[in-house]
Order: C-alpha cells, then sequence, then structure tokens
C-alpha cells in the first residue's frame, strides 16, 4: 500500500491516488513552494510591488517629498521600475506602475519627489 508523501499514513481508495486527504495535498504543495528557490521573475515581481506599495503609502495627496533614507530603510530599491516619463524640463520619473518618483538633492540631502500618474503625462 502506498504511503501520504505529506502525513506517511496508508491510502485507502483509488490506485491513482497520491495523497490521503485534500488537506494533505495542499499542505504538502505549499511546503514545496516554500522551498524552492525564488526564480528571477518572482524575486523582480516581488521588488517591483514593495516598491509600489511604498510610493503609494508615502503618496496620500498625488505628490509629495520624502527622503531617500526613509524609503530605502523600509526596502525600497530605485533600480527596479517599470517605466518613465520625461517632462519638460528634462527630468526623468521613473514609474512603479501609477506612482513614481524623482531623486533631487536638497539642502544636501538626497530625496524622492513622489507623484501619481496623470493624463498628461500619455504618450505624444
Amino acid at each position: 500500500m502506498k504511503k501520504c508523501p505529506y502525513c506517511k499514513t496508508k491510502i485507502k481508495g483509488r490506485a491513482d491516488k497520491v495523497f490521503c486527504t485534500p488537506y494533505c495535498k495542499s499542505s504538502y504543495h505549499y511546503q514545496e513552494s516554500l522551498n524552492k528557490d525564488d526564480d528571477l521573475f518572482r524575486s523582480i515581481d516581488k521588488q517591483l510591488r514593495l516598491n509600489r506599495r511604498l510610493l503609494k503609502n508615502y503618496n496620500k495627496a498625488g505628490k509629495a517629498v520624502v527622503r531617500k533614507e526613509a524609503l530605502t530603510k523600509e526596502g525600497f530599491n530605485p533600480n527596479y521600475f517599470t517605466h518613465y516619463w520625461k517632462n519638460k524640463k528634462g527630468d526623468v520619473y521613473l514609474f512603479c506602475y501609477e506612482f513614481g518618483f524623482l531623486e533631487k538633492q536638497e539642502k544636501g540631502k538626497l530625496k524622492y519627489v513622489l507623484v501619481q500618474w496623470q493624463g498628461y503625462m500619455e504618450k505624444q
């Protein structure tokens, strides 16, 4: 008789049955997913989602200025972004989905100007 790969109890039922219960099947596959190393796509997606969440949390009014160290302390990585927009002055805003940032230096401190995507930013 075969044994369940998760709980090691004897399996009753069909000959091709692999797990004893749906709980064991779900738990087994969950543990397997935790044991897998993150592939490149997952790690990039995870960082993009973190960047977006942080930009959204710090930018409640549509435009804000935040110290760079405050964002990076929480795990923000400016090297991960989805697209960019260049304004008429030549400043390049990097975006994580609909939330963007521009690095500026004010009074010797590095800061990010945070913005939210607007309709006028569409490609011309």
